[in-house]
């Protein structure tokens, strides 16, 4: 700064000293600015290498992905967990056989008329592994449909011929007990044949023996829980086939599920406790009685019908559809928009046209 002082103080002595112009004396600034410029750049101790003044900003770390079991539309740890195998179970439903093991942690539940109005459960498995499932009873060709849909292992012990023969073909990831015993075992506590029971790591075991290690299927299409603010289904009555097969549920607000009974009573996990699906759907099918190794109850289960979905206290009627074994059976409400269902377990019961469902 010293010099520029001393190079502009010389200047104007020289302006006055020989009366130079203004027009000069302008032109001589514009000069002697960019001299100054030049000899500032050249002062050793001056440093025009201004540093960051935003130290220490980094940029924020990336979100980590979510994943969803596409079973249950619920969370899950990893993408290898969306794609774990499905496991699905045929667990019986008499009297003798409840209560059940394994029937809270499934993510789907298929129910229907198995034999002159006694029900039985499709269970279907994937994040959720329990220790205990069953009592393990036989397959039904309807059941076949419905779980093919989803890429599935089966357990069961033996079915019906129609069953048998479509299960057998070749097509399906078959794990029945007839050639599969040592991953099943009979119970001392309950008598046969209502004491056939598994375990998940058996089932896994037996899985990955035969190479079942993934389920490739489309999921139902999931919301997020809205719980309505003016529930209209507060509790359900579905009329399946006579009193001990019959449903009943009462809409728990606090949690946003529904408590499950059976023949007037709660019907219990015997390890979990308390059954209560976030989603009840009641789908109503052609149902005949049919002869085959024996007279059979025979539900048509492609094609489409009344369908009634109970979530968020509410219910939306609508219809439901599946055109072939191999799709995914869907639901629409009475505009034909998709369904959107809430993550958690869902409960599929499965009732005759003449049977009524009501609620209030």
């Amino acid at each position: 700064m010293l010099v520029m002082k001393q190079v502009f103080s010389r200047y104007w002595q020289f302006v006055l000293a020989h009366k130079v112009g203004f027009i000069s004396g302008a032109i001589g600034v514009v000069v002697l600015g960019a001299l100054g410029g030049f000899i500032l750049i050249a002062q050793p101790h001056f440093n025009l290498n201004i540093p960051n003044t935003r130290v220490g900003i980094t940029a924020p770390a990336p979100t980590p992905p979510k994943f969803y079991s596409p079973l249950t539309g619920l969370e899950v740890a990893n993408e290898a967990a969306t794609k774990q195998e499905v496991r699905g179970v045929m667990i019986e439903n008499s009297p003798q056989a409840r209560p059940q093991s394994g029937l809270k942690q499934a993510g789907v539940v298929f129910e229907a008329d198995a034999d002159g109005g006694i029900t039985r459960f499709l269970v279907l498995y994937q994040e959720a592994k329990p220790g205990l499932i069953g009592p393990v009873r036989s397959l039904r060709p309807y059941f076949v449909d419905w779980l093919a849909a989803f890429d599935t292992t089966i357990s069961h012990v033996g079915g019906s011929a129609a069953a048998l023969q479509t299960i057998r073909n070749g097509s399906f990831k078959d794990l029945d007990e007839f050639f599969n015993g040592s991953y099943y075992y009979r119970s001392t506590d309950r008598y046969a044949p209502h004491n056939v029971y598994t375990t998940s790591d058996k089932l896994i075991a037996l899985s990955n023996a035969k190479g079942y290690t993934s389920s490739t299927f489309t999921g139902f299409p999931r919301k997020a829980e809205a719980p309505s603010a003016a529930p209209n289904a507060g509790s359900i009555d579905i009329n399946v086939s006579y009193d001990p097969y019959n449903v009943h549920y009462d809409y728990d607000k606090p949690t946003n599920s529904y408590v499950r009974f059976e023949s007037g009573v709660k019907h219990v996990d015997r390890e979990e406790g308390q059954i209560a699906p976030k989603v009840v759907i009641v789908i109503k099918v052609p149902t005949k009685v049919a002869l085959e190794d024996g007279y059979r109850v025979d539900m048509q289960s492609t094609g489409s019908g009344d369908a009634y979905v109970f979530q968020d206290g509410t219910v939306t009627q609508g219809s439901w559809a599946k055109p072939d074994a191999k799709t995914q059976i869907s639901f629409v409400d009475a505009s034909g928009k998709p369904i959107l269902l809430d993550p958690g377990q869902t409960w599929i019961t499965v009732i005759a046209p003449e049977k009524v469902v009501t609620w209030r």
